[in-house]
């Protein structure tokens, strides 16, 4: 009887097509439900919990951000999972596949195919046979990434660790039959000075748990299925970032978000440490959480009241690794460091993804992008790490230039270098008696607002530049600005 719950449980089958659930070779006999005792806890962070954050969204985002996160403004997302096999339009295949019909993954499968191949059977395909986390880990750190996010299991529903509640349908049972979480983990805390965190969708598109609870107004699947997920994932490998998503369908009160999140932050091994985003049911998104998001490649260009996180792709068009991508679609350097300088400068925290193979490599294309953005990092860091927003984001003259601060030192980032060597600025006067340098040079001449700049071959960065422009103090915008809840001034 257990076998049989725990099929109907863990098995993400497409149940309306008659896909059958794939069984791990190993057959591992059925886990024991962790429902129940989730549900315990659940409760308790709703009625008893003595910590100091209640399950309300005012005691919830009233919560500091941990400072660390806010210092290090660059992490690397990784999507990998079985959607890495297909190769085609990322984590969504499926979904297009057999939930859209879309008539192009359609016309792929039957020319690709034989007929009746579900999508349990690309699973064993995720071989991970060339992936050696160390060499993962190593990039991580050329990158000058200060965290990493990988999917522990997008909205397929396959898990990248031996999950108890996704039974034959995770990494270990099927595929590479690896812990690729835990090992990541390892890797990562012993070889790097990044912060681990995890993606992790509340949603399967096809569980047949999760569509009985929509039909049936229940909520069995949140708590024998996602809740029991993320509580294993924080006691067994304690990310400090827990990136939800796959949200929108329903509400905090069927996911029990608010009562997730006050036991991590009141009780959870990394309660001091954790950051959470802001996908934790509908209407949450852009509101609610630990930092927002709101969207996808969100970059408003302008100050914000709250912390915000820009999560974009390499990739142009697709989030995992997609075998149609030519390196037209990949964003070139300049535009990588243009939006970090941006996103930073507007006081938000780049997420830069990369997506694997099936096999666990990461193709040459990207691992140069993430080695240019380290080679520049390396060069200009201090004008991105730890630093706060100026008064202004962007120069009103002087066009691709923008602001930061940091230790009451003022950064300019220029994204174009001018033609005649000479750069004057609309927004600081006073640069007369200031010591002005360009890093990865040197000393510059500075006089009123403009900047006598060396030849360009002689300066050390390649693609963009930072003048370092003295102390805050000695700077005065231009023109009055509009205060904002912040305390910040934007023009």
């Amino acid at each position: 009887m257990l076998t049989v719950l725990c099929l109907v449980l863990c098995a993400p089958a497409l149940v309306s097509a008659g896909e059958p659930h794939l069984m791990g070779p190993e057959q591992r006999a059925a886990p024991r439900l962790r429902g129940p005792h989730v549900k315990d806890q659940l409760d308790h962070a709703a009625t008893t919990d003595p910590g100091p954050y209640q399950p309300t969204w005012a005691s919830l985002d009233a919560r500091p951000l941990p400072a660390w996160y806010d210092a290090a403004k660059v992490g690397v997302f990784i999507h990998w999972g079985v959607f890495s096999v297909p190769a085609i339009d990322g984590g969504w295949f499926w979904q297009y596949w057999r939930g859209n019909h879309d008539p192009y993954h359609v016309r792929f499968m039957k020319r690709n195919f034989r007929p009746g191949f579900t999508y349990q059977e690309f699973a064993p395909r995720l071989t991970a046979q060339l992936w050696k986390p160390q060499q993962w880990a190593d990039l991580l750190q050329r990158s000058g990434a200060r965290y990493v996010v990988l999917t522990a299991k997008h909205h397929e529903g396959f898990t990248l660790w031996p999950s108890p509640t996704a039974w034959s349908w995770n990494a270990l049972d099927v595929g590479p039959h690896r812990d690729l979480v835990g090992e990541l983990a390892a890797a990562v805390r012993n070889r790097t000075d990044l912060r681990f965190g995890l993606y992790h969708s509340l949603y399967e598109w096809y569980n047949p748990l999760y569509l009985s609870d929509r039909a049936n107004n229940r909520s069995d699947f949140v708590t024998r299925k996602t809740m029991p997920e993320l509580f294993d994932l924080v006691h067994k490998y304690q990310p400090e970032v827990i990136w939800s998503d796959g949200d929108w369908n329903d509400s905090p009160e069927y996911w029990r978000s608010r009562e997730f999140l006050a036991w991590l932050y009141n009780s959870s091994p990394v309660r001091d440490t954790v950051v959470t985003n802001d996908r934790w049911g509908r209407g949450t998104v852009c509101h609610h959480g630990g930092y927002l998001t709101c969207s996808d490649k969100y970059n408003p260009g302008v100050l914000q009241t709250r912390k915000w996180e820009n999560a974009f792709t390499l990739d142009l068009q697709a989030w995992g690794f997609d075998r149609r991508s030519g390196a037209r679609d990949y964003m070139t350097i300049e535009r990588l460091l243009a939006t970090l300088v941006q996103t930073v400068s507007c006081g938000g925290n780049v997420l830069i993804n990369v997506g694997p193979t099936a096999d666990g490599t990461i193709a040459p294309i990207m691992e140069e992008r993430l080695t240019q953005l380290g080679q520049w990092l390396a060069i200009n860091g201090e004008a991105i790490y730890e630093s706060r927003p100026w008064r202004l984001q962007n120069d009103t003259l002087a066009a691709g230039v923008w602001y930061t601060q940091r230790a009451g030192t003022l950064y300019a980032s220029l994204l174009r270098w001018p033609a005649d060597g000479r750069l004057h600025l609309g927004v600081v006067r006073r640069l007369g008696g200031v010591d002005c340098r360009l890093l990865g040079f040197g000393p510059v001449q500075c006089e009123g607002s403009t900047v006598a700049l060396p030849p360009l071959q002689k300066v050390g960065s390649e693609w963009a530049w930072v003048l370092e422009l003295g102390p805050v103090a000695n700077q005065e915008p231009s023109g009055a600005g509009q205060k904002r809840g912040d305390g910040w001034v934007e023009s």
